[in-house]
């Protein structure tokens, strides 16, 4: 009999034992979390930067469209009575020549191409197109691409936008819609493109609103790096209360110099990085 209890006695602790080891292999073989759901979102390279020069900039300018044109600047402004195309010097800001919008309209990005100079409206939907040289009228042609934004060119096409996330390719001499590109940035779509300017085979952007300068490869429709602007943007408006936002990028491609400013801005930045 005491050996059949002893026994019985002996699975009772066993099962026991088997239990208490079956809780704790249970709770150290929790099933792994799923960190998709939390996983952080791939961040776009940062182009560094540093300032290598400034210039002076006219505050009433309220920037649309910003080209470097033989040795001098032709900017584009807006508003609806304010809107002006002008070249002046960069150096010291002295106005070369200029001519003045019809006040119905809104003037927005420009851009140059084989001495042609082209510049979008904002919602009237007009091209005008001028010999670079002496601003002469050429002609005008329609835009029937929602508003008119930025501008650049590929020395084949130009290249405008109209706020969202495409760039659209169009013909020169006729401003035929040849295909549209939508631009993507980490898988999410590039919102409010705004001034543009072709470098290299990629396009600058600045995204309105934002600070930043973003680098688009428009072969893939990808947003590669982008520029923060924050700092510079911070020191304009501790100069410049009435400064507005980022906007207007142009390129010297004989000096390889790339400069940047803002709406009402004081300043012309020349900003030194690798393309």
């Amino acid at each position: 009999m005491p050996t059949l209890i002893f026994g019985f006695m002996k699975k009772i602790i066993w099962l026991f034992v088997v239990f208490i080891l079956a809780i704790a292999t249970g709770c150290n073989n929790k099933p792994e979390s799923d960190n998709s759901s939390t996983a952080e979102t791939p961040k776009t390279p940062a182009i560094a930067y540093s300032v290598a020069n400034t210039y002076p900039h006219d505050t009433s300018f309220f920037t649309e469209g910003l080209e470097f044109y033989k040795g001098s600047f032709l900017e584009s402004t807006g508003l609806e009575g304010k809107s002006k195309l002008v070249q002046y010097n960069l150096a010291n800001g002295k106005v070369e020549k200029q001519i003045t919008l019809d006040p119905k309209e809104f003037g927005e990005g420009i851009s140059v191409l084989r001495d042609t100079l082209y510049q979008l409206t904002y919602r009237t939907g007009i091209v005008h197109v001028y010999n670079a040289k002496d601003f002469k009228k050429i002609k005008e042609l329609p835009y029937t691409n929602g508003e008119g934004w930025g501008l650049t060119h590929d020395s084949i096409y130009l290249i405008a936008n109209n706020g969202g996330n495409s760039l659209y390719y169009y013909e020169p001499g006729t401003f035929k819609l040849v295909k549209s590109v939508g631009i993507t940035e980490n898988g999410e779509p590039a919102i409010q493109l705004n001034e543009l300017e072709y470098i290299n085979g990629f396009i600058y952007a600045n995204q309105w609103q934002y600070p930043y300068i973003l680098k688009i490869d428009p072969s893939k429709g990808e947003v590669v790096a982008k520029m923060d602007l924050t700092p510079l943007i911070q020191q304009e408006k501790n100069q410049n209360p009435n400064a507005d936002v980022l906007n207007g990028i142009a390129y010297n491609p004989e000096a390889k110099k790339f400069y940047v400013t803002g709406k009402n801005w004081s300043k012309i930045y020349e900003l030194q990085f690798n393309f």
